[in-house]
């Protein structure tokens, strides 16, 4: 019988501690799911997490950075990723968010799977959440 893989919760020092029972990413053998990520700022202990700049380029920017941090936490890159899904608040945002998408992923061999579309629940001032499926190995 083979062993049972552990799964093993992911927050990098750059987030914040969740506010309830999740985690920002998870990996368990060869799969990490990282949670839906938005553009907050690096964490600051003690200070509640704030988002970046009020435009859709810095927060998508730094919405990608704070995915990246969990997949190299959990020892993933962006050519892990098989999956990403992306929620906006504006459906006027699809033709920016694609250029600054293509620009981001411009190097990648293999563009993963992905999946946008239009969410009005993020809380104010947030414009975009991403999140993303990597298999290992």
């Amino acid at each position: 019988m083979s062993e049972k893989a552990a799964k093993t919760a992911l927050t990098p020092s750059t987030h914040t501690t969740p506010p309830a029972k999740f985690s920002h990413g998870v990996r368990k053998g060869n799969i990490l799911q990282v949670a839906g990520q938005v553009g907050f700022a690096p964490a600051v202990p003690g200070e509640a997490p704030t988002p970046v700049g009020p435009g859709l380029r810095e927060q998508t920017l730094r919405t990608f950075a704070n995915v990246e941090a969990i997949l190299r936490e959990g020892g993933a890159s962006w050519e892990d990723v098989v999956m990403i899904r992306v929620y906006l608040t504006d459906t006027a945002h699809f033709a920016e968010f694609n250029e600054i998408y293509n620009e981001f992923f411009a190097d990648l061999t293999e563009a993963p799977a992905a999946r946008t579309t239009v969410y009005v629940g993020l809380p104010a001032g947030l414009l975009v959440e991403i999140d993303a499926l990597a298999v290992l190995g």
